[in-house]
């Protein structure tokens, strides 16, 4: 076969097309078996079991994750990865069409493997176990999954076609105040309420919420208010999630949190301890160059991507935390329509429909074109690095 991107492009839509098949039914076998954060053993051994079974080299437990796992054809640079999400929602299964996205970085993967057989660079199929909420890519940028990578590749459905995703910065810290215990009328005066001091830090930070810029908030519960109503609580805690639109954004809001925490144990005579209790997921920069080469293969299937409307957020992702690394691209590409949501029943049902398989295919076929883009195309590289090394993506 001619190495020319018309050929190769044409060689990858017919053999993620001859998978359609397969790569469904890998799809429908992680939907009707959702597991949770950290704990997907049962989809990174079917996942992780396809691609090795395909020859590519399979790692297992990347990163000090059980969970996790890569899968690389070819060696060397350039390089590119494909990232497959397989968790589900406690309660809601796929209720955000995970099962989608890992059966489309699956057959991207195969393709590439079959019709490049590793000759121009390689792919690298990462297994990220945890986005909803545990933050397994944000763990496999600190171990070095992406060092040696040019580009990162997934998509996303959603109720939306959209080139880029508008996804936010989000951090959860944990404040606890200690104050000294008494008898409220025994000894009332002795006593240093340290559930007074945590209602309070509540009443200064919605003070703080009512002048933040759009995009940013902090929402906040009590996880620990005392142990019974006869005794003065010498501890309270308080659980408060925090977003912004940018990484520096929700440092400096993580900053305003710690100012009101210890302002307010000076006026109350307690003590304020502040701690980050989850990963910080990083906003997403959108890699313009990439997303405009995944938007231009996916209309061939009759999906046309347009930018997100401004001002809207969906939430944060690990995402951002690749995308801070490497040029990366996170298109939303619609299973179901714009007056319906993600994270709900009817999402979950959609993630299985036959809509969601013309998706998937569609998806797998763009995904499986941009990363040969990536490998075949140094102008392209070239043109994504500049832009990331700039500041520029979004």
């Amino acid at each position: 076969m001619t190495v020319t991107p018309e050929g190769v492009h044409d060689a990858l839509r017919a053999e993620v097309a001859g998978r359609a098949g397969a790569l469904w039914d890998v799809a429908l076998r992680l939907h009707a078996d959702p597991e949770y954060a950290f704990a997907e053993h049962r989809a990174a051994a079917l996942l992780s079991g396809e691609l090795e079974s395909a020859g590519l080299t399979v790692r297992r437990e990347v990163a000090g994750m059980p969970t996790a796992f890569t899968a690389r054809s070819g060696r060397g640079r350039p390089a590119v990865a494909l990232l497959l999400e397989y968790d589900a929602l406690p309660g809601l299964g796929h209720a955000c069409g995970h099962n989608l996205i890992a059966a489309a970085g699956l057959g991207a993967a195969l393709a590439l493997h079959t019709v490049l057989g590793g000759a121009h660079g390689s792919v690298l199929a990462v297994g990220t176990p945890a986005e909803e909420g545990g933050g397994g890519k944000a763990v496999e940028v600190e171990a070095g999954v992406f060092d040696d990578v040019d580009a990162a590749l997934m998509f996303h459905p959603g109720v939306h076609d959209w080139a880029r995703a508008p996804l936010t910065a989000q951090v959860q810290y944990r404040v606890g105040f200690h104050g000294r215990a008494a008898h409220p009328t025994g000894n009332p005066t002795e006593g240093i309420d340290a559930l007074a001091a945590l209602v309070e830090l509540f009443n200064v930070v919605y003070a703080l919420g009512r002048r933040l810029p759009p995009a940013s908030h902090i929402q906040g519960i009590v996880t620990h208010g005392g142990t019974a109503t006869n005794i003065v609580p010498d501890y309270a805690e308080g659980r408060f999630g925090l977003r912004a639109a940018t990484t520096a954004e929700l440092d400096a809001l993580t900053a305003q949190l710690g100012e009101c925490a210890e302002g307010v144990a000076r006026a109350t005579g307690t003590r304020a301890e502040t701690e980050r209790v989850t990963v910080r997921y990083d906003h997403f920069r959108d890699s313009a160059v990439l997303s405009e080469r995944f938007a231009g293969h996916v209309s061939r299937a009759g999906i046309t991507l347009t930018p997100p409307v401004p001002g809207v957020q969906l939430g944060s992702s690990d995402i951002g935390n690749v995308s801070s690394k490497v040029p990366a691209i996170h298109p939303f590409v619609a299973i179901m329509d714009a007056d319906g949501s993600d994270h709900t029943p009817e999402f979950a049902r959609a993630a299985a429909s036959p809509r969601a398989r013309t998706v998937l295919t569609a998806a797998a076929q763009a995904l499986a074109c941009t990363a040969a883009d990536v490998l075949l195309d140094a102008d392209l590289r070239t043109a994504a690095w500049a832009r990331h090394r700039e500041g520029e993506a979004t």
